[in-house]
Formats: structure tokens, C-alpha cells, sequence
């Protein structure tokens, strides 16, 4: 059975350090202002995942909750390569949350890796996030 585990820890692993790539590819295309908003939605929506019974499965449709992991990145891939920027922003976002909360704490030596990219993803949004020009101005003090 730990054969059976492995294999599919691996190709696990194999999907979603692809999937990252492209997600990478995608939100490095982006403007920064874009960027920016970007890692406010992936915290909230990383932020509502947490909050249910299991984050791993957030996204999922309650009717396919039985697979061995759930489809809350194949579902944010899919509108990540949408044409519509605002839900290809949200696809990101969503896939980004669930595969936090995927490889978070994962026993998987083949998934560690991408918990470990996926956190540079989030801390460079994060940095795009504090660097806006747009909130600084918002939250700077009015002058008299």
C-alpha cells in the first residue's frame, strides 16, 4: 500500500509542479497594480479555505468529495487560463489557495518542493502588495 501511496504522491507532485509553472508564468504576466490585488484575493480566499472542515477540498463540489485529493486547483487552473482577466485573477487566486493548504504540512517528499515555491509565489505577492503606489497614496496622511 505505501508502494500505491508513493506513486500517487508522485504524480501528484508531477501535476502541481506544472500547474505552479504555468500559474507562475501567468501572474508574472500581470501588471503590477494587478499583482497587487492578486495576493489580497489568494489571503482571503486562502483565508476561506481555512475555515472549513477540510481546506484541502475547498472548491471541490460537494458531490466529488471522495478522490483521493480535491479538484479546487483543477478547477482554479481552469479559469486561471480563462480570457477574462477577472476570472483568470480568480482561478489564480483559488488555485493558489487550495494548493497551500494541498502541500501545507504534506508527509509527500515529492509535494515539499512545491509548498516551498508556492510560498515565494505568495511572498512576492505579497511584496507587490506593500510596494502598490495606489495604497500608499490611499493611506497616506492628508496634508493640512
Amino acid at each position: 500500500m505505501r508502494i500505491v501511496t508513493r506513486l500517487i504522491a508522485m504524480n501528484r507532485g508531477r501535476q502541481l509542479g506544472k500547474q505552479l509553472s504555468e500559474i507562475e508564468r501567468q501572474i508574472h504576466a500581470l501588471p503590477k497594480r494587478s499583482r497587487a490585488r492578486l495576493g489580497t484575493m489568494a489571503l482571503r480566499e486562502i483565508g476561506s479555505a481555512s475555515r472549513c472542515d477540510f481546506p484541502h477540498l475547498y472548491g471541490t463540489p460537494p458531490e466529488e468529495r471522495y478522490l483521493p485529493w480535491g479538484q479546487g486547483t483543477d478547477i482554479g487552473f481552469a479559469r486561471a487560463r480563462s480570457d477574462n482577466a477577472e476570472v483568470a485573477m480568480r482561478g489564480i487566486a483559488l488555485w493558489l489557495a487550495v494548493a497551500y493548504h494541498e502541500t501545507k504540512n504534506t508527509p509527500h517528499p515529492s509535494i515539499k518542493p512545491h509548498h516551498r515555491g508556492l510560498m515565494r509565489v505568495l511572498r512576492e505577492l505579497k511584496e507587490d502588495h506593500r510596494a502598490d503606489p495606489v495604497r500608499q497614496w490611499a493611506q497616506a496622511p492628508a496634508l493640512a
